[in-house]
């Protein structure tokens, strides 16, 4: 369809035909009352000059009459003629008297003059209309915009292998995605999950909540399974028990058949589902995920922050920005930009730029935020913020974050380890404050007793877990649970803190794992950790009543120890996640 003219685009209409066959008649008129001039001068000069006077101002009026606003205000511009009304043909030659008078005598006959004065004034055109204006051109049609230019890209592809999911220890909350089987609650050892398969989901990242699992598909999908109560999963997991659950044959036999009967979950958050792809915007990319308590987040190519779910405080429920207080579907974080790396706590989140600055967002109760919270202002605490890591002057760029659940660590350009958030049990490595209740470090201070050499950091409810570039796996923080991989009395007693009893409870000095050797990868859960080597094995130890190790008990395992069982022997593993009370394996798909 063509585009629509504008009014000033448009040609002037020319003048209605009636309006051009009346001037003639006014004109006429106009004319006949002149000629009766001359019979009054006979009444002598007072007469024939009142005859000529009204003669004069008839005129005038008539052809005002006939003109339109144009020709009257091109007749008042020039001098009043008071004999004779002035013509409105504005090419003709004006006329001196005398050849006025020359024409009127050579008009011998009144009715010629008359027929004569008809004709000019037929054939005259108001000066409005003798020329009319050409139509402008039209405007050149505007030249259509430019496609918008995509985004930078920040982040290259980083996950492109096809990996095999195994999962294993508490499972009653959903959290190993192995869906409403009875026999899928607590998983002793490393278990293959069926509905992650390789050739056809293909997950290349998992990452793991207190409560709930993400997974990245090599065809962009974000998978989600687990609890689902403030909206973690990103999903619809609504329920009807009574009108889907499967009624169970009352005369089956309970021990023969508990592989076959329903857990009481619901199958929605049990089994691992993708969220809707109309969440994001078409040809968005993701390159990464992280996974807190109640909340989750995407990382793009583009450097662009999705998160959902909510943060909780001591009291119950934060809320997911300012906003909004349970974000059940993703949604952007627009304070988060050129972003390369993403990590969460149980109840905050850790995002590093592309400058090596670093933000902080959600719960900040116990200083893992990097700044002091008053309980009045945790509500802001829900804005992603800069953390300041301050040398002196100089505030320092970060290459890596990770977060404990309630305290964070991040690695500088100079490999040097940061740490701030809660202290109690000496999780953030500064020995001044550990083991006094309620310690906290508020801003980001340096951790001397790591140095310079730690490639990767992981963090537990009170522990952590660091790899250097030598392959040593260090460990520091709360030891009561076997938390160090190693009997508390190998260690040296001037690195542990007593608690008023006299018994072990914390380990101030970041100390090695004895028994592991060229490590790749480690991670912490809440109070167990496990390590990968470069050979593609996983080590674990730590608490492990809910079988959180994999290796098959439910008493704590105080030395670390090789995870083997029919699932996983002879597979390269290449990464390790732990939850609150379950853990998650990967290898590559053979």
């Amino acid at each position: 369809m063509a585009p629509a003219v504008r009014r000033s685009q448009r040609t002037p209409a020319p003048t209605p035909a009636r309006e051009q066959a009346a001037q003639p008649a006014k004109v006429a008129k106009a004319k006949t009352t002149k000629k009766a001039a001359p019979k009054q001068a006979a009444a002598g000069p007072q007469a024939n000059t009142a005859a000529k006077r009204t003669a004069a101002t008839a005129a005038p009026k008539a052809n005002a009459a006939a003109k339109p606003k144009a020709a009257q205000a091109s007749d008042s511009e020039g001098p009043k003629k008071r004999g004779r009304p002035k013509a409105t043909d504005t090419e003709a030659p004006k006329k001196t008297a005398a050849k006025r008078k020359q024409e009127d005598d050579s008009d011998a006959s009144p009715d010629a003059k008359r027929t004569k004065k008809t004709e000019e004034s037929t054939t005259a055109q108001p000066k409005a209309a003798a020329k009319p204006k050409a139509a402008p051109k039209p405007k050149a049609a505007p030249k259509p915009k430019a496609a918008p230019k995509p985004k930078a890209v920040v982040n290259g592809p980083r996950f492109t292998e096809k990996l095999n999911v195994y999962v294993f220890g508490e499972g009653s909350n959903a959290e190993l995605g192995l869906g409403t089987a009875k026999n899928c609650v607590d998983v002793k050892r490393p278990r293959l999950n069926p509905f992650l398969p390789a050739d056809t989901v293909g997950v290349v990242r998992v990452a793991t909540g207190g409560m709930h699992c993400l997974a990245l598909t090599y065809d962009n999908q974000i998978y989600s399974w687990g609890v689902n109560d403030q909206g973690a999963l990103g999903r619809d997991t609504t329920w009807d028990d009574d009108a889907n659950m499967r009624d169970v044959d009352a005369d089956s036999d309970s021990d023969s058949d508990d592989g076959n009967k329903t857990n009481g979950l619901n199958p929605l958050e049990s089994t691992p589902m993708p969220i809707l792809a109309e969440c994001f915007p078409e040809n968005t990319n993701f390159v990464d995920i992280a996974a807190g308590d109640s909340v989750s987040l995407a990382l793009t190519d583009t450097g662009l922050v999705y998160g959902w779910g909510t943060f909780r405080r001591n009291e119950g429920i934060l809320g997911f920005s300012e906003t909004s207080k349970v974000q059940e579907r993703p949604v952007l974080i627009p304070e988060l930009s050129k972003i390369t790396q993403i990590a969460c706590g149980a109840n905050h989140s850790l995002a590093i730029d592309k400058t090596g600055k670093v933000k902080a967002w959600g719960s900040g109760q116990q200083n893992q935020l990097g700044r002091r919270m008053t309980e009045r202002g945790l509500i802001t605490g829900l804005t992603p913020t800069n953390v300041s890591f301050k040398d002196g002057r100089r505030n320092q760029a970060i290459r890596d974050v990770a977060c404990g659940q309630y305290h964070s660590l991040a690695i500088g350009v100079d490999g040097r380890v940061w740490s701030f958030g809660a202290n109690n049990f000496g999780e953030c490595g500064i020995p001044e404050s550990a083991g006094k209740n309620n310690a906290i470090v508020e801003t980001p201070q340096l951790v001397t007793s790591l140095g310079n050499n730690v490639i990767s950091l992981s963090g537990g409810s009170h522990h952590n877990v660091a790899v250097t570039n030598q392959g040593e796996c260090l460990v520091w923080g709360r030891l009561d649970g076997q938390q160090i991989g190693q009997p508390v009395a190998n260690v040296p007693q001037s690195s542990v803190l007593n608690d008023s009893t006299g018994h072990p409870k914390i380990l101030i000095v970041p100390t090695a794992v004895p028994n592991l050797h060229n490590i790749v990868a480690a991670t912490c859960g809440s109070d167990h950790s496990i390590a990968i080597t470069g050979s593609g094995q996983a080590y674990s130890w730590g608490f492990s009543a809910n079988y959180q190790t994999g290796l098959g008990t439910d008493e704590d395992v105080e030395v670390a120890t090789l995870i083997d069982n029919t699932a996983v022997k002879g597979k390269h593993l290449t990464w390790a996640g732990a939850g609150g009370q379950f853990s998650v394996l990967t290898s590559l798909a053979q």
